[in-house]
């Protein structure tokens, strides 16, 4: 159980008590000792990793069926029942250049809070094509598979993220001098090689990530599927990931979107086109990475509404809130303010929207955010600190989701 006292929104002590029964990982040492047996139990399983098993992977230990993990007091025990409240799992990416361990790996803490807040996990890095398919011929799927293991250990859905994109791919794809029928089916074998391999385990994949510029065409330069391709090459993507898995919710993922602009409707013109071809797209889901630098974007929910309208899901996606942190300073209290009245204003916007299924944060813990390692003198943009406290922005994404669960139910 984890005692811990921090200041509300409100300014008030809240005491937050927390019971989780994910078992703790044996001591590094120890986990190193039986890493041949486990990770050969996780390669024999990974069949199509070829013609290389992954990289030894300690694998954590997870609770049995008969353990229940205890939610009082947090995010997702006050949800509506029909919104899944989650967040990135952290590895891969920048978490590689950093000085610590693998965090879900090794993190005991972080596990156990993982476990206990939310009830949808997203791979920040470990489905994306430069971690999962280093090699033309080698698939990665190990770290995924022990977060897919560890969601259904914990009654937690995953969003995958994500298959078509025109960054984090590997060098082997983007200087191979592929023909054109090449690269078509490198990308049919991937999309269905790893949506195939989690069939009925992810409740949503990020199909297409990030295809429009800002002013509303599509990437043309450095996306090497449209530029290669052409752009019918995206219904293709939805298609073949609906034939892998055809019970996921298959959505656009982009950031720059929360409001209605060029980059927004370029969405809305596209999706009803593709819709009537066929094309299996199911939702529109809009990133949400904020900075207080700027305003908070007031017609987000006006902007979801939209796509709804289309029959769509809806969800936020990887939502967090950067501030102007100078090195070695914290924030003040009104910035803390301020950025948890962001948090507040985009569940509110995600909340009021019927078909609006998902709220994923993008990392919860400032220990491994990858915001001060992108944007340079801006950080703490999660909702919590380094050592697991909460900040006034948890307890604004608490109340919200209270009173959406007392005043309306199950929406």
């Amino acid at each position: 159980m984890f005692l811990t006292y921090s200041k509300g929104i409100s300014g008030n002590f809240r005491k937050s008590e927390t019971e989780v029964s994910v078992t703790a990982p044996q001591h590094l040492k120890g986990e190193l000792m039986q890493v041949r047996s486990s990770i050969a139990a996780t390669v024999l399983a990974s069949a199509m990793i070829l013609p290389m098993a992954a990289p030894a992977l300690a694998a954590p230990d997870q609770p049995s069926r008969s353990q229940a993990v205890e939610k009082k007091d947090t995010l997702r025990w006050v949800a509506p029942q029909d919104l899944k409240i989650g967040t990135a799992v952290a590895g891969g990416g920048h978490h590689e250049t950093q000085p610590y361990p693998a965090p879900f790996t090794f993190d005991q803490e972080y596990r156990q809070r993982l476990a206990a807040e939310f009830s949808s996990v997203s791979p920040e890095n470990q489905s994306k094509w430069e971690f999962v398919h280093p090699e033309h011929n080698t698939y990665r799927f190990a770290e995924m598979d022990a977060i897919v293991q560890f969601a259904q250990e914990n009654k937690q859905v995953v969003r995958g993220h994500t298959l078509f994109w025109h960054s984090q791919n590997p060098a082997w794809l983007e200087e191979g001098n592929f023909s054109k029928d090449e690269l078509r089916a490198i990308l049919k074998d991937h999309i269905q090689t790893v949506v195939g391999r989690y069939a009925g385990k992810i409740q949503q994949w990020d199909v297409a990530n990030e295809i429009f510029n800002e002013d509303g065409t599509l990437r043309t330069t450095d996306n090497i599927w449209i530029r290669e391709l052409g752009p019918e090459i995206i219904a293709d993507a939805f298609r073949w990931a609906h034939e892998a898995d055809p019970k996921a919710k298959l959505f656009f993922n982009d950031y720059g979107v929360e409001g209605i602009n060029a980059k927004s409707n370029a969405y809305l013109d596209l999706i009803p086109k593709l819709q009537a071809q066929g094309v299996p797209v199911d939702g529109f889901a809009i990133q949400g990475h904020l900075s207080t630098r700027y305003g908070f974007p007031g017609d987000l929910q006006a902007n979801l509404q939209r796509f709804d309208a289309l029959g769509l899901e809806t969800a936020i996606t990887e939502i967090d809130v950067r501030m102007d942190v100078a090195a070695g300073t914290t924030p003040t209290d009104a910035q803390l303010a301020t950025q948890a009245s962001y948090y507040q204003r985009a569940l509110e916007a995600c909340v009021s929207v019927e078909e609006c299924n998902s709220f994923t944060i993008w990392g919860f813990t400032d220990k491994y955010s990858w915001v001060p390692v992108f944007f340079s003198g801006e950080g703490e943009a999660t909702v919590m600190w380094n050592d697991f406290t909460r900040k006034p922005a948890y307890y604004a994404l608490q109340d919200t989701l209270e009173q959406a669960s007392s005043g309306r139910g199950n929406r």
